[in-house]
């Protein structure tokens, strides 16, 4: 059943929609030359009207030309929530509600772009919709309109037309759009009719082995995993949690998880880890599904251990030690600091030493792989195509006879000199120096309290060192931080110190909010897009980048079922060495659309508040710019006028620099523009990954809903807009601003002594905080 939405259900306009596309432009240039043209069209349209009414519709819809899918979409459901549903006709959507409650397949027919009628469609419960569609070249409007036009109705439609009953026969509504009322002309309404639901094409990707290295056979994750010992490392870290609930959800059979958890000074690691079952919203459905029984089934599943990863042996007692070398089938790191450039002493420690140890303790195990979470970037300075392929003693900068064990002793022995170059005399002399020129420092500051400050200015100049010491040495070899320089070396290491184990490499991209598990839209931390997304949600407008550059996020449950896949693959030895998590290639998104993305869902969400400052803000749309435009006319430029204004006043008695916090928040825009450049405007990298996509092939049907990878289906706009953007809003941006994050309801967890085989295993370690991933 056709129903014709002008006239029964609101009184909709050519030209109205599409100003209001123009008026919400990226750019303000872009806004105002659009309104002109509207302005144009808006004098011309009788006259082409009366000439002919579909021309001129096409005509009116060129001012398109330019405009990206995704600001369509987002403006499309904008303009029906807040322009045309107030205008509704009630008794008009009365009359429709009651065809489609009598089982009546109804198409809504209307003028309208189909931006605009999808959202009416879906509030309505309309599945199908007939109306005006623009052609895209890569997510861009051409500004011509696609067959069938569908044109405006007559000059006396609101006489003829009027009515709550939108209803139209076939014959009668092909001959109003000018299609012909015979049989042809039916057959192209029919072939015009789309859904109102937003349309994503899947990039289907055929799975061929042309070098006859076959997979053996179908893979079953349950079969392959039932029963199996699993040592997890990192669990507290952002990937680990979520992998250990999702496997804990839909592999209950697993034989037993060994959770590797560090004691942090005088808390346990059984402590560790019921305060984070008790406070992260991770294991809500966990508490979903068990409630009280939880404290139950995890005990007969998991098992705390406590140690050091960085240490020999794992830091474990002898003969837990050897209890688990006995039983294991499989080590999971997902251990590693992710600070891009810490204290070099932390990146050896958690980054390179850790890596070793565990490749190390799985060489004395009986029959346990390892599976190690390395990333994507360890490629480093480099452009083109990555592939799923391991290059010991590789540097970015191509350095001869690089050896990475060489260069691992090499940044020891570094940490070492620089820690006796920290005692020397002519350092103490210069820290006794600024701790007595400190601002706040006491005049008459000797003795022991001089002593006490020249050791903290010691320890803050010994980490400063160490800090630029590790980065200046990943620039030299073409890393542009220290943490892609250990992650590197330490699967150059994990090669060398693992040949011949069972060990699978598994390198993630950027890993962000989840989709589905363990919950739609968790997000932990301040990661990699967390603080850039923040700022373009500002004032802020002009990021430096290459539009083409492809940013590789990743969801964190679409890396916990390649990791899942991954595990499977090393229990059954048919894994390969290296698998990269990654949908630069599988499905990119480019810088451009990356950046217009985040700025739409920061509209989104401002859009539904009130006052001037939201008003402002939703106008203030980010673009991609060039380095050279964004150092003219953007932070460094502003903070340049402030250091003018500062210069031509700084002979006023002032107590205070003028705009000193301005200065100081344009520093800290600059500092974090340089952080990301690697990821943002340098490099353009795009991962394959191939060997997951051929684990998820071979996956037995039964199974690909609980543990398929496929990443060539994410819809970046649902994804970005109401997905990623709104779980930092969540559960990030209130620690960027300082705020405490949403209150939840208290809960109480403990693994009973009694049901625990007393307390968790003693270990000797400092009791030094450890971070993980």
């Amino acid at each position: 059943m056709y129903w014709r939405v002008e006239g029964s259900l609101l009184e909709l306009t050519t030209v109205r929609p599409i100003a209001f596309f123009t008026w919400n432009g990226q750019t303000f240039i872009e806004r105002w030359m659009r309104r002109g043209l509207v302005l144009v069209m808006a004098v011309l349209r009788p006259f082409l009207y009366a000439a002919n009414r579909v021309f001129a519709t096409r005509v009116v819809h060129t001012v398109l030309r330019g405009v990206s899918r995704d600001r369509l979409d987002l403006l499309g459901e904008e303009y029906f929530q807040y322009k045309l549903k107030p205008q509704l006709k009630l008794e008009g959507v009365r009359e429709l509600k009651g065809l489609i409650d009598s089982g009546a397949d109804v198409v809504l027919v209307s003028q309208g772009l189909d931006h605009v009628m999808g959202p009416l469609a879906r509030h309505l419960g309309v599945k199908w919709v007939i109306a005006n569609r623009l052609e895209f070249r890569d997510g861009m409007a051409t500004g011509r309109l696609l067959d069938p036009v569908i044109r405006p109705r007559g000059v006396f439609a609101r006489i003829t037309g009027a009515g709550p009953d939108g209803r139209r026969a076939p014959n009668q509504l092909a001959r109003d759009l000018g299609l012909g009322s015979d049989e042809r002309g039916v057959e192209a309404l029919q072939s015009a009719v789309i859904p109102a639901q937003r349309r994503l094409p899947v990039l289907e990707h055929p799975i061929v082995h042309f070098d006859g290295g076959r997979l053996a056979g179908p893979l079953s994750v349950r079969l392959a995993l039932a029963g199996k010992q699993v040592m997890l490392i990192g669990v507290t870290g952002f990937i680990g949690k979520v992998w250990l609930v999702n496997l804990l959800m839909d592999l209950p059979e697993i034989g037993r998880i060994y959770l590797l958890i560090r004691r942090q000074k005088s808390n346990p690691a059984q402590g560790r880890f019921e305060k984070l079952v008790e406070e992260s919203p991770v294991f809500d459905p966990l508490y979903k599904r068990y409630g009280a029984g939880l404290a139950r089934f995890l005990r007969e599943r998991v098992e705390i251990v406590e140690g050091d990863v960085s240490t020999p042996g794992l830091g474990l007692v002898p003969d837990v030690s050897q209890a688990l070398r006995r039983n294991l089938d499989l080590v999971v790191n997902s251990s590693g600091l992710t600070d891009f450039n810490p204290d070099l002493r932390d990146a050896l420690l958690t980054n390179v030493d850790a890596a070793v140890s565990v490749a190390e303790f799985v060489r004395k195990s009986d029959h346990a792989g390892l599976l190690h979470l390395s990333t994507c970037y360890v490629a480093g300075t480099r452009d083109g195509r990555v592939g799923e392929t391991l290059r010991p003693n590789y540097t970015p900068a191509g350095v001869a006879n690089f050896d990475a064990d060489a260069e691992w002793r090499s940044l020891h022995e570094l940490v070492k000199q620089a820690a006796v170059k920290a005692e020397s005399a002519e350092v103490t002399e210069e820290l006794r120096r600024q701790a007595l020129q400190r601002e706040h420092a006491s005049k008459d500051l000797k003795g022991a309290a001089l002593e006490n400050q020249i050791r903290k200015n010691r320890v803050r100049w010994l980490r400063n060192y160490l800090t630029e010491a590790g980065k200046k040495r990943a620039n030299e070899l073409g890393w542009p931080n220290t943490y892609t320089l250990t992650k590197s070396l330490a699967e150059s290491l994990i090669h060398k110190y693992g040949a011949g184990l069972p060990i699978a490499m598994v390198r993630p991209a950027i890993v962000e909010t989840s989709v589905e598990k363990p919950f739609l839209g968790w997000n932990e931390g301040i990661n990699t897009s967390a603080a850039l997304s923040y700022l373009l949600g500002t004032y802020f407008r002009q990021l430096p980048s290459n539009e083409r550059k492809r940013l590789d996020v990743i969801p964190v449950d679409s890396v916990c079922r390649g990791m899942t896949l991954i595990a499977a693959a090393i229990v059954e030895r048919r894994n390969a060495q290296i698998y990269q998590l990654a949908t630069s290639v599988t499905n990119p998104c480019d810088m451009r659309r990356s950046i217009e993305l985040t700025s739409l869902a920061h509209r989104k969400h401002y859009r539904a508040l009130e006052g001037m400052e939201s008003w402002l803000r939703l106008r203030f749309d980010a673009i991609p710019v060039s380095k050279q435009r964004y150092e003219r006319m953007s932070a460094p430029a502003q903070k340049a006028i402030i250091k003018s204004i500062q210069r031509i006043v700084s002979p006023l008695p002032l107590r205070k620099a003028p705009l000193a916090r301005a200065e100081r928040n344009l520093e800290k825009v600059e500092k974090l523009i340089e952080l990301f450049e690697p990821f943002i405007l340098l490099n353009e990298h795009d991962f394959v990954a191939e060997n997951v996509e051929k684990l998820a092939h071979a996956l037995v049907p039964e199974e690909r809903a609980n543990f398929g990878y496929d990443t060539r289906s994410i819809d970046w706009w649902e994804y970005w807009i109401n997905i990623h953007i709104p779980a930092l809003r969540r559960w990030t941006y209130p620690l960027i601003e300082g705020r405490p994050l949403e209150a939840r309801p208290s809960r109480s967890f403990q693994l009973a002594e009694s049901e625990s085989n007393g307390e968790a295993i003693k270990t000797g370690t400092n009791g030094a905080t450890w971070r993980y991933s």
